[in-house]
């Protein structure tokens, strides 16, 4: 295997998670009586680029079908990024009605719906059929294609080319990083700005977060990497932020390579903090599996705790990292008898691998566990803050990632990155409910 980019041998491994379900592949009942595709789910880190990617074996398009159940607008914390995003970026830019706005993996229409609600026209581009239908119907014009230098080229031929290009969270859903980066530079105006927004390298390593590892994430981005890829298309770095999205996120602003824009300190200042983290020695890549063994390992020693305890446990947020999760720790419905989520794309089918049933949030209410695992952990207090009411009828909120964790509803939600919710909150890691009832001689449960 060769480097998606810089084509150099990949010889070095950062994580293998055994075999794996697509994890956004859900299935219906008939589903389950059918076989069940598995693909192998291993990284390596390029060590002349370092660029962290798949071993890939499953097609695009099986991983973004015209099933695909993810729908943005389903989180409000979501949609409040987004309108965020959209008022700093339209000051920021001055962007007006004379100004074109493109947005590649538009999904639903939860970005672009708040420029076409502020006259600036706007055009989508979104390959799965269910989520493009989704936004043409908020009155927003959506191409169903995959973005590249192929489609950039047609859009360049028929629309303005683009003011502005809002790539965000798509950057690492793209099996060939090269081919799509070109296609910005064709689609993008001169003066014109692209701004992907993509989970960071240095937090996920940072802390812990392996299950946001699947398989239709081809790359893991570093701002090493990225200005890498973006230089060899043309492009330029020129500013980057750093956002609590995705549990640690960067927002790169790019440009044409010969933009008069001066380039911000910003850009300096994280290239070398992911050099001082190690983020280019190979040593750093190398002990991250046992990282995510040992969470794994923690959870299913809580739920087979709570289980010999006598504890009931549900799951909420059917989401893609959940599953990589569930998947890599062999959870099956007898230690999590089901997950809720607020989709109702997904509820009434099976997560991939583990089959645990969807159900709507209403179930909690009916018959309240002791215990809701959080698999989304980067929205926990999001899910807190609805399901308040449990929490107040004794049920307890538990995070697995970045490690196992049961929260403290009584004080205000925390932020979204896992980081400051550990910080901020009074918590209870697995282990110490361990220590503290062999000391307290509880025998052997711990709940």
């Amino acid at each position: 295997m060769t480097c998606r980019h810089c084509h150099a041998p990949l010889t070095t491994p950062f994580l293998d998670l055994g075999h794996a379900p697509l994890s956004n592949a859900y299935l219906s009942e008939a589903d389950l009586r059918a076989p069940e595709s598995y693909y192998p789910l291993r990284t390596r880190v390029c060590t002349h680029c370092w660029l962290v990617q798949t071993e890939d074996y499953a097609a695009p398009d099986a991983m973004f079908d015209d099933d695909y159940a993810y729908f943005s607008s389903t989180s409000s914390t979501w949609l409040n990024h987004a309108a965020r995003y959209a008022a700093m970026i339209t000051d920021r830019l001055a962007l007006t009605e004379d100004d074109f706005v493109l947005e590649v993996a538009c999904n639903d229409g939860y970005l672009l719906r708040n420029f076409r609600e502020a006259g600036i026209p706007c055009l989508g581009v979104e390959p799965t059929a269910c989520t493009a239908e989704a936004a043409r119907k908020q009155g927003i014009p959506v191409v169903s294609d995959f973005f590249g230098v192929e489609l950039a080229t047609e859009l360049a031929a028929t629309y303005p080319k683009a003011d502005l290009i809002a790539a965000n969270n798509v950057l690492a859903h793209v099996p060939d990083i090269n081919d799509f980066c070109a296609g910005l530079r064709i689609a993008l105006a001169p003066g014109g700005t692209v701004t992907l927004e993509f989970q960071h390298l240095m937090t996920l390593i940072q802390h812990g977060q392996f299950d946001t590892v699947y398989h239709e994430h081809f790359s893991y981005l570093s701002l090493y990497a990225v200005q890498h890829v973006l230089a060899a298309a043309d492009l330029r770095v020129w500013d980057v932020e750093r956002l609590p999205t995705h549990g640690g996120s960067l927002r790169v602003y790019a440009c044409h390579a010969n933009d008069p824009r001066s380039t911000t300190d910003a850009v300096a200042a994280l290239l070398d903090e992911e050099m001082k983290r190690g983020l280019q020695e190979p040593d750093t890549y190398a002990t991250f599996q046992g990282r995510a063994d040992r969470i794994k390992d923690n959870l299913i020693r809580f739920l087979i705790e709570a289980k010999r305890s006598g504890k009931t446990v549900a799951a909420y947020g059917a989401a893609a990292k959940g599953n990589t999760l569930l998947n890599y720790a062999g959870i099956k419905p007898d230690l999590l008898p089901f997950v809720c989520d607020a989709a109702p794309s997904k509820q009434g089918k099976y997560l991939p691998g583990s089959h645990l049933p969807i159900r709507p949030p209403e179930a909690l209410q009916q018959d309240p566990p002791d215990y809701v695992l959080i698999l989304p952990w980067n929205i926990a207090p999001e899910i807190v803050k609805q399901q308040h009411d449990l929490a107040a009828q004794g049920t307890r909120f538990v995070v697995a990632v970045p490690a196992l964790t049961i929260l403290d509803t009584h004080t205000a939600p925390p932020s979204v990155t896992p980081s400051p919710l550990l910080q901020r909150h009074p918590v209870v890691a697995v282990d110490a409910l361990f220590n503290r009832q062999r000391h307290e001689g509880a025998g052997d449960g711990i709940l």
